[in-house]
């Protein structure tokens, strides 16, 4: 598309969730990306899951399409969708039904597992329910990954080993939401695989400096190394893709996602989560792989852009 044809493009970032400084981290970054590249857009910060509020904020910037920054909770949920496309504007990544799914760790790993991925075997928790006995059967032995069930960049997440921690494992992630879902620890290694126009992008390996890649070893400089692309042989990269396209599509997804994956020590690929709006700056994870290809920060923009408009000839 020529540039002139994406219109007027608001990059939607910030947002009323625990994401909030992240998701000005990449709307910024891609805001400069399009302006850079000759798109007339608008920064706009979400301030408020309000319904109206939102309508009104997006109506007055009489926009054609929308770029969407934002992460966690109103972002990558389907709320901001379904107000865009009540509005009837186009806009980047997943719809509605697929964000929703994908945000959902709990119902998105059934899907997983219902699709013949393997998963993690896990066990899911209320907060009301915990709290009026705080009783919890452990089915699963340990080490156990606790983490909130709808919640990204490992927010509110631990690691237990032991039967003593898990209370405050599970009292931090009740911090974040009403419902937790707890996991089996698969020994092995970290990796992570981008979808792009239906296609997988080339693996990551993640290899935090910290005990598992947390929220600070993500955003801090220096604590996780990435190998980009992996150092896997063809057959197991292969097979990670595949594993990745496969969640991407039983999810429904659209435009674009990221993976995370853990290759076990008998090199079987189980998926973690699907995220539907990864990190978006020029060092995050999707556009490391983009670049891997020939695809640059700024052009892998436009392609999102170009791919929202092809959503709503679908």
């Amino acid at each position: 598309m020529e540039m002139k044809e994406f219109g007027r493009v608001g990059v939607l970032m910030g947002g009323p969730s625990s994401e909030r400084e992240i998701s000005f981290k990449s709307g910024k970054a891609v805001l400069s990306a399009l302006r850079d590249s000759g798109v007339e857009a608008a920064g706009i910060d979400i301030v408020t899951d309000n319904r109206e509020d939102n309508i009104r904020l997006l109506d007055s910037y009489n926009l054609d399409c929308a770029f969407i920054a934002l992460h966690g909770r109103f972002g990558e949920d389907g709320a901001i969708q379904e107000i865009l496309e009540q509005l009837n504007l186009p806009y980047t990544g997943s719809g509605v039904n697929a964000s929703r799914l994908a945000m959902d760790k709990i119902g998105a790993l059934r899907i997983f597992e219902a699709g013949k991925l393997y998963v993690p075997r896990s066990q899911s928790l209320g907060r009301s329910a915990y709290n009026k006995n705080k009783d919890f059967k452990n089915e699963l032995g340990f080490p156990l990954v606790v983490k909130p069930a709808n919640h990204g960049s490992s927010i509110g997440l631990s690691i237990v080993e032991f039967e003593e921690a898990m209370p405050a494992a599970i009292s931090l992630a009740f911090q974040f939401d009403e419902r937790i879902v707890i996991e089996e620890y698969i020994p092995g290694r970290e990796l992570t695989v981008g979808v792009l126009d239906e296609t997988a992008l080339p693996v990551i390996e993640i290899v935090p400096k910290h005990k598992f890649f947390d929220f600070e070893a993500k955003y801090q400089a220096g604590l996780t190394d990435y190998i980009v692309p992996a150092a896997l042989d063809e057959k197991a990269a292969r097979k990670v893709q595949q594993a990745a396209l496969e969640a991407h599509k039983l999810l429904g997804c659209f435009g674009c996602s990221r993976t995370d994956i853990i290759l076990s020590r008998d090199n079987l690929s189980y998926v973690l989560e699907t995220n539907t709006i990864p990190g978006m700056t020029s060092t995050s994870l999707l556009p490391k792989a983009a670049r891997i290809i020939g695809i640059d920060f700024n052009r892998l923009c436009l392609k999102l852009l170009e791919l929202a408009y092809e959503k709503e000839k679908v």
